[in-house]
């Protein structure tokens, strides 16, 4: 090869190409770490079928009593106790692997092992932004929550984000089915409240998307999210929510929320077995009505402070338990939900530090689904728009980090390392100037300059300069391209319904 350096490009000039990402379908390329020896994990399973098959669960709607009691299980008052095979032939009929349905065909998930699908948090009753502050939830702060979740690649799924309390509850779930399918192109929720608001919102999902009842039953299309009473009991509307989702063949993530300490024995150990329990009683309540029915397992496990009972998260023991719950997930073989999450008060060092550290808990354990990765704080009390901004770049480098990295005779630059000699420099190297635009993950929010730049610029912190992001995509959105005549059908199906009453939530 000769030592003539190649003709290189005018400074200044445009770069050869742009950067292309690819945020959707995400698999995790690590080996999933382990917090337990796969004995003790085999131990922790069998000890919560014996849980479940001795001490038993509180179920307390009646049908779904009725449902157990006619699969063999022993009905006492509102205490059911399921036999281990009962559960085994409910692990064996959930699927292992399924689609999840968007609105958008480049929005389609597949849920399974080893696929790594990022949301938001979720279920917050307050907003806060550096401009507003922190106020109770609104639909405009859902619509413009999921709006920036509709934004992020990275972000798959959209989940509640915030309640939007001045929407009566029995109207509520007509503005946030209308406000996704409005909005967002991705895989939308449903809250379980009651057959009757499921059914309306089956139904103003189907029409809009333009969805036949079998193609509905077919596949699932939403999904929904599954709370059990920890420690051992399911109530009403949750256990209604399984049955619904199940019959209509929507995916139920079965989440218990266990509480080291406080709602679950105080290990690791321990509280990952009572929330075992919990979810493959509530696994098997679906599978009973539905076999087949799409399901993810689940787990909420941290820990609490002991000198004031309040949740925190992002910690070592949190981090142990997403460890814990990857590994029973991969036991029985199902696609499983977990969570990041923090209990700071604002968007400071101590929420970056939690959610990050949680984060990483679920990318080392293998979760499917990580909910509550951005925007979370307060232990679910608060979503931050900032903090929301903010921890997408952590994810978007995360999902950098899936992407194959190339070492072809061309990455491995010998030519570049022939062309700049001992003390040069690569800056202007042919190899450098052929990828400069698009070699490097690009940030959302950091910023590289140096102090004297930064400073001349205004001395913004990141946290302002995530005001100003959010800011610039509610003020640039448009929103996926939509059925004009679909949306003014689903309006004139909300006033009519409303008009009638609404559909008030099962209690």
């Amino acid at each position: 090869m000769t030592n003539q350096p190649r003709r290189r490009r005018g400074r200044g000039a445009p770069p050869a190409a742009k950067r292309q990402v690819d945020y959707h379908n995400l698999r995790n390329p690590f080996p999933p770490m382990a917090v337990f020896p796969e004995d003790r994990i085999a131990a922790m399973h069998d000890a919560a079928l014996d849980v479940l098959e001795r001490l038993g669960i509180k179920v307390l709607l009646p049908e779904a009593r009725v449902v157990f009691e006619g699969a063999g299980a022993t009905v006492k008052g509102d205490m059911v106790f399921i036999g281990r095979e009962i559960v085994e032939s409910a692990l064996a009929s959930a699927p292992k692997s399924f689609p999840l349905i968007a609105g958008n065909p480049s929005r389609n998930l597949v849920m399974e092992l080893g696929s790594m699908v990022f949301q938001p948090g979720a279920g917050c009753p307050h907003a806060t932004d550096l401009e507003r502050g922190r106020r109770p939830g609104t639909e405009q702060a859902f619509r413009e929550l999921i709006t920036l979740t509709q934004h992020f690649d990275v972000l798959h799924m959209i989940p509640p984000l915030v309640e939007p309390q001045d929407v009566p509850i029995h109207l509520r779930h007509y503005a946030m089915t209308r406000g996704q399918m409005e909005l967002t192109d991705k895989v939308p929720f449903i809250y379980s409240r009651g057959t009757g608001q499921v059914d309306e919102s089956f139904e103003m999902l189907r029409d809009f998307r333009g969805i036949s009842d079998m193609e509905f039953a077919a596949h699932a299309h939403c999904y929904t999210i599954i709370n059990t009473n920890s420690p051992r009991q399911l109530d009403i509307p949750m256990a209604l929510g399984i049955m619904d989702f199940a019959r209509a063949g929507q995916m139920a993530i079965i989440t218990p929320f266990t509480l080291m300490g406080a709602m679950a024995p105080i290990t690791v150990a321990g509280a990952m077995t009572l929330s075992h329990a919990e979810a493959l009683a509530a696994i098997a309540l679906g599978q009973l009505v539905n076999p087949g029915a799409p399901v993810c397992y689940g787990t909420f496990t941290s820990n609490v402070d002991m000198k004031s009972g309040a949740p925190v998260f992002g910690t070592p023991e949190h981090f142990k338990a997403s460890l814990a719950a990857g590994q029973l997930a991969r036991h029985i073989g199902l696609p499983w939900r977990c969570a990041s999450g923090s209990a700071a008060n604002l968007g400071d060092v101590q929420a970056a530090n939690e959610t990050q550290f949680g984060t990483w808990g679920c990318l080392m354990a293998g979760a499917t689904v990580t909910l509550h990765a951005a925007g979370w704080l307060e232990g679910g009390l608060t979503v931050s728009y900032e903090k929301l901004v903010t921890d997408v770049e952590v994810l978007q480098m995360i999902a950098e980090l899936c992407a194959d990295t190339s070492a072809e005779d061309a990455d491995i630059a010998l030519e570049a390392l022939e062309e700049v000699q001992p003390g040069g420099h690569f800056f202007g190297a042919s190899h450098t100037m052929d990828r400069y635009a698009t070699e490097f993950y690009e940030p959302v929010v950091a910023d590289f300059a140096n102090f004297g730049t930064w400073t001349e610029r205004g001395s913004a912190d990141a946290t302002t300069r995530a005001t100003d992001i959010w800011k610039g995509i509610l003020r640039d959105f448009i929103p996926p391209l939509g059925n004009d005549d679909r949306l003014e059908a689903l309006e004139t199906y909300i006033a009519r319904r409303a008009a009638a009453g609404g559909c008030p939530p099962v209690s």
